[in-house]
């Protein structure tokens, strides 16, 4: 059977799961509902698809089976009510939102609706988190430390606080999400943040360009997550280092590092973590098997809790207990 799909939002990333929706055997991207009638319309058109300003007239015009979500942090609320309301499966790119306060409404509702979905946080498909997470179910991890460091993101939206929810959240978030995912659940945090350059470069920036968060994990490990975007264009380090008795195990996004005494190996990310996570996501739509979704909104919500817990603790200057 055909899956009907639509997307909301044209952004670079709807390109992207537009890209992969459009490559696939049994699946026709149907519709794209932008910010405007206009920006819906172009980005349609060269995938064959409609275009829309409005969600509730994109989804009384077509019967969908599925929506992309790829909106900014701010966008959230009104886009998964009519969705939920409708029940029609949702795959949800992350930051869920720029606070807790909406998507903790949402996740009452998708729970008593049972609605299926999932949330982008692409990472956990690759084979190389398969990997680690394989290495460290025979480790005690002793410490945990990652890090986002970057530049700038061009968009307005991106560098006001109240829309984007500050670097931590919009895009460290997805450090955050690891480290839950291969070391357990986060019980406390203790957040440093700072305004050292952005906002003598650039009108309008609200959200902290350097910024340090100590994590304390229900095993009783101890983490440390930090982050910046104050670097220019092409330099950059993202990544999760764990360290133990055996080692060290050092992960970025083009590959995987094992070092153990006197040994190391290298293994270098292969595979489209992308197009896993949307057949993980599909074949749900299809079959009703959720097992392959390694996120659902449930979980990306935790995440959420964290960074945002993170935020709070900076403002206070205070650790908060989750």
């Amino acid at each position: 059977m055909t899956l009907n799909i639509g997307i909301v939002g044209t952004g670079w990333f709807s390109k992207v799961h537009a890209d992969l929706l459009t490559g696939m055997e049994d699946v026709s991207l149907k519709a794209i509902c932008g910010s405007s009638k206009q920006k819906g319309e172009d980005m349609a058109r060269p995938y064959g698809a409609e275009g829309y300003g409005e969600m509730t007239e994109m989804l009384e015009a077509h019967k969908l089976d599925a929506v992309y979500i790829c909106v900014p942090p701010q966008s959230h609320g009104a886009i998964e009510r009519a969705l939920i309301k409708r029940e029609i499966p949702f795959f949800i790119e992350k930051p869920l939102g720029s606070s807790t306060e909406i998507p903790a409404s949402l996740l009452q509702d998708i729970k008593e609706h049972n609605l299926l979905t999932s949330v982008g946080y692409h990472f956990r498909y690759q084979e190389n988190i398969t990997r680690l997470k394989q290495s460290l179910s025979g480790d005690k991890v002793g410490m945990i430390v990652g890090q986002w460091m970057g530049g700038m993101p061009g968009v307005a939206w991106w560098r006001n606080q109240e829309q984007s929810g500050g670097q931590f959240t919009e895009q460290t978030t997805h450090i955050v999400d690891l480290l839950r995912y291969l070391a357990g659940e986060v019980t406390e945090v203790y957040g440093m943040f700072g305004n050292r350059i952005m906002h003598e470069q650039h009108e309008n920036v609200t959200v902290a360009d350097v910024g340090t968060v100590s994590l304390k994990l229900a095993s009783g490990v101890v983490a440390n997550i930090s982050n910046t975007c104050v670097l220019p264009g092409e330099v950059g380090r993202v990544g999760l280092s764990f360290y133990n008795d055996n080692g060290m195990l050092d992960w970025n996004p083009e590959r995987l590092l094992e070092v153990r005494s006197g040994d190391s190996k290298e293994f270098v990310n292969a595979g489209n973590p992308y197009a896993v996570e949307t057949e993980a996501f599909l074949h749900a739509v299809r079959t009703g098997d959720r097992s392959r979704i390694l996120s659902d909104y449930e979980d990306g919500y935790k995440t959420l809790k964290v960074t945002c817990a993170a935020y709070e603790s900076a403002q206070r200057g205070l650790p908060v207990k989750l």
